[in-house]
């Protein structure tokens, strides 16, 4: 911080914000956000929202610029009219965005559940440009402009961004950008195609074009002929989405044009798996850092060829069958029966000798109750990987578990507002206890170690709160994964021990 004063409306950055914007706070206290500055640099902003505690401004002017500043990588990124939202944090050095991630981290732990892990765990990182192997792409046909618009929202408006390439797709996909928009441009249903959703493989990629109506032949033809010319170096599977993601369905099934083409799949060649998907399922959408992600996960819980694991929210089994290839029994168990369905399928697939016992099941986690928690018996590892919303039924119903054995409350139901109270979260009902629960709390045993992957800092830090302070865990290590370079979204990787 600079000691001398500043001239008047200048404003030094002191830290950035889970947006990327950069906080500073004027004499009387308020709290500035400034779009586009970052800590350390002296800056003047347009203020254009006014709150009694803070200010939302634009950056006008850098008058001490940071170290890490860089240069964007890509032309569509920027504060400018018509700027790509897609990304936030290209002017700021990429090893620079993974300690900022970090910090967001350890602040959400501590401020929200009180937590600080024993040790901070090395980031994981990659490749910071061409990994964004899944993306949801928007379509317009904008007449007055005569042309199609593919791509990304602009930042914070909901027009289309207009992209020539982009720098975090693959480069084949950022090349398939202008012939996409002249595609639909020559398309009879150019007015009624709102989306490509693009899924690449390993060896194919999936285009799954969302339509209002039905295409006809003319255009079913055109989509063939563009999967043919512009796949012949990385080939195209054209699906059809006519409603919900799960009307989607391939446009040929033996490869568009005739062409034979590899299944979409992807592959975690550690384990020796490869996970078939369809475009519509759920994947990480960075390939490279989940494959590390999956090898750190399953090094950090250290599962025994004589020990079960449960891997919950498991998904297509992205964790669940590796996990098979250490553990003694794997159980993964998923909120969907659709994923659970093509779960047990890829694990047909990748059946082979030396493979642990796996099985699959459908629950919705987030009505999960100590009774049915027990139910799925015991185990030794838990591996819990939930979307944003967190996993809070399962640990609450794991404190409240601890707290009825501890002989902490006359009933679970008792233990169970305890611990919600102590989440932040008084309004949430106890999860319902029987009598015979009760009884059986004395010989269920709790998981030995648990690892946390979370794609929410602050639903971690919530969860995290319970486990340490309601169920009998201390958290030994905690560490950011950088899926998603250059936006402001914080993965990360949490291990939990029951404490001795």
């Amino acid at each position: 911080m600079t000691t001398e004063p500043l001239p008047e409306g200048w404003l030094e950055i002191e830290a950035l914000d889970m947006d990327a914007q950069g906080i500073t706070r004027r004499p009387d206290g308020k709290v500035v956000f400034v779009e586009g500055a970052l800590p350390g640099e002296i800056v003047s902003a347009n203020v254009h929202r006014k709150k009694n505690n803070w200010e939302a401004a634009s950056l006008l002017a850098v008058h001490r610029e940071s170290s890490q500043r860089v240069r964007p990588g890509c032309p569509h990124f920027g504060l400018h009219a018509g700027a790509c939202g897609g990304c936030k944090m290209q002017h700021l050095d990429a090893a620079a965005q993974v300690a900022v991630k970090q910090r967001v981290l350890e602040d959400n732990l501590w401020r929200l559940g009180k937590v600080r892990p024993a040790n901070v765990l090395a980031p994981i990182h990659g490749p910071a440009w061409g990994y964004r192997w899944r993306a949801r792409l928007s379509v317009r046909h904008v007449v007055k402009k005569g042309e199609v618009l593919i791509g990304f929202h602009e930042r914070k408006s909901r027009y289309i961004a207009d992209m020539r390439s982009c720098a975090i797709l693959p480069p084949h996909v950022s090349g398939w950008l202008l012939p996409l928009r002249q595609l639909i441009a020559g398309m009879h249903a150019r007015d009624t195609c709102p989306q490509i959703e693009v899924a690449c493989g390993d060896g194919v990629t999936a285009l799954v074009l969302r339509h209002l109506e039905p295409l006809s032949e003319a255009d079913l033809a055109r989509l063939r002929a563009f999967a043919r010319e512009q796949g012949r170096q990385h080939p195209i599977q054209w699906w059809l989405q006519p409603k919900g993601p799960d009307s989607a369905h391939r446009l040929d099934e033996d490869g568009e044009g005739g062409e034979s083409a590899p299944p979409l799949a992807y592959s975690l060649p550690e384990f020796g798996i490869t996970m078939p998907f369809r475009p519509t399922d759920f994947t990480q959408v960075n390939p490279h850092i989940n494959r590390v992600l999956v090898s750190c996960a399953l090094r950090l819980l250290d599962a025994q060829r004589g020990e079960r694991v449960i891997d919950w929210f498991c998904g297509l089994g992205n964790f669940t069958l590796p996990l098979a290839t250490r553990a003694g029994e794997v159980l993964g168990i998923e909120g969907s029966p659709a994923l659970v369905a093509r779960a047990r399928q890829n694990l047909q697939a990748n059946q082979r000798p030396g493979l642990a016992p796996v099985s699959f099941a459908a629950r919705n986690l987030f009505e999960m109750t100590p009774g049915q928690l027990m139910a799925d018996g015991q185990a030794e590892r838990w591996l819990i990987d939930p979307p944003r919303e967190g996993a809070f039924a399962l640990a609450k119903s794991l404190a409240a578990i601890h707290q009825a054995r501890l002989g902490a409350a006359a009933t679970a139901e008792t233990a169970a507002e305890n611990a919600s109270e102590t989440a932040g979260e008084s309004s949430e009902a106890p999860p319902p206890v029987s009598a015979q629960t009760l009884a059986a709390f004395a010989s269920w045993q709790p998981p030995r170690r648990i690892v946390y992957v979370s794609c929410n800092p602050a639903t971690l830090a919530r969860d995290a709160g319970l486990l340490v302070h309601q169920a009998g865990y201390r958290c030994r290590a905690a560490g950011v994964v950088n899926m998603f370079p250059h936006t402001a979204h914080v993965e990360s990787v949490a291990v939990f021990e029951r404490a001795a």
